[in-house]
């Protein structure tokens, strides 16, 4: 994006900075670079968080500060809160990712959190601000996308202290994480900037990347080789084997009406809850939740859940495919059944052993989770 950015402007910027976890290829010229952390922060978002409020703090009335903003960078970009250091805001990142929070109620915490959240990098600006996001987000609701960091808070403190009450309580998260968020809903900590605040009036924020778009690109290349393509409208969202369900039933429906390939599509993001001891990712638990499913179908199909960035939780894949022989696969290869990984949240051990991991590397862009089912029989295409 910022390279993008630095090639369509008519002038090179006064002052550039950017944030990834990682820069491969080296740094646009010209630009300040920030490696920060995902999925939790690190120094470098700490650096980058920091020198991002400068530089919004040293422009003028009358210069425009241009915010790019993607997935992530809620974990890439951050400036703590008086009283919470790294260590809290990993633990308490962590715990709520593992509990199974989704990326409102995860995000309502890290605003009440944070000096750059919220929209106050925009409300730091005394000039215009412009910012163009790529959304992660179901809805792209830009008050989630990256924590909002341009766009009025609808949540106060009490939302933030409501999100920890429902995943564990004080207890389960650091004391000054608990101490910040309640005093705050206490009235003793400033809010986040709200929609309709003066502070905000100068700043502009667009969604110009969205799942909507991925699922578009990937119907349109579906059809292009033959299937018939079915669109799921609804957004995956809840617990990935609880979303790998109600995507069997749907692939089972397509299967059932025959006719030729045929292609299922969908997009969203699922959480797990984290009981046992392995590793895997959002992604990798739908697939494994799928594999029985599958194997229970008359024709042949092949299915596959990976997040746009690259990245499934804290996993070197992006997701895993899975289709009507994993489970004869598996049992070939002397592996436990399928539920058996589940219980451990393992599914990356699972998937790795048979060599059905997706690994693409950093995308460089991120839009969420992707679906997919190919089937050699469907029914006639729907939108």
């Amino acid at each position: 994006m910022t390279a993008a950015c630095l090639a369509a402007a008519p002038r090179l910027p006064v002052r550039a900075m950017a944030v990834a976890p990682e820069w491969p290829g080296g740094a646009p010229d010209a630009v300040e670079a920030f490696a920060g952390g995902h999925p939790a922060p690190n120094s470098g978002s700490l650096a980058a968080g920091q020198r991002a409020l400068a530089i919004a703090a040293e422009t003028g009335e009358d210069d425009l500060l241009v915010v790019l903003l993607s997935g992530g960078a809620s974990a890439l970009m951050e400036s703590l809160a008086e009283g919470v250091s790294l260590a809290d805001l990993r633990a308490v990142t962590t715990h709520l990712l593992r509990a199974g929070a989704d990326i409102t109620a995860l995000n309502a915490v890290r605003k009440h959190l944070s000096r750059v959240k919220g929209g106050r990098l925009a409300a730091a600006a005394p000039g215009r601000t412009l910012a163009l996001a790529v959304s992660d987000v179901v809805g792209d609701d830009l008050s989630v996308i990256a924590s909002g960091p341009t766009v009025g808070d609808p949540t106060r403190y009490q939302d933030a202290v409501d999100v920890i009450m429902r995943f564990g309580g004080p207890a389960a998260v650091p004391a000054s994480v608990w101490r910040a968020l309640a005093s705050g809903a206490a009235g003793l900590r400033p809010d986040t900037p709200k929609p309709g605040s003066p502070a905000l009036a100068r700043a502009c924020t667009r969604v110009i990347g969205s799942q909507a778009e991925a699922l578009d690109a990937a119907c349109r290349e579906g059809l292009a080789r033959g299937y018939a393509v079915h669109r799921h409208g609804q957004p995956v969202v809840g617990e990935a084997r609880d979303a790998a369900s109600e995507w069997a039933a749907r692939i089972a429906a397509v299967a059932a009406g025959g006719g030729g390939p045929a292609a299922l599509l969908s997009s969203g993001e699922t959480t797990v809850t984290v009981t046992g001891g392995g590793r895997g990712g959002r992604n990798q638990e739908l697939a494994l939740a799928l594999a029985r499913p599958l194997a229970g179908l008359a024709c042949p199909a092949v299915a596959v859940s990976l997040g746009t960035d690259g990245v499934d939780g804290p996993t070197d894949a992006a997701g895993a495919i899975v289709d009507t022989t994993t489970i004869a696969r598996a049992s070939a290869a002397g592996l436990a059944a399928p539920d058996a990984y589940l219980n451990e949240n393992d599914s990356y051990a699972f998937f790795d052993a048979l060599g059905d991991l997706v690994r693409t590397g950093p995308t460089g862009t991120n839009v969420g989770d992707i679906q997919i089912a190919l089937l050699l029989s469907g029914g006639p295409r729907c939108d």
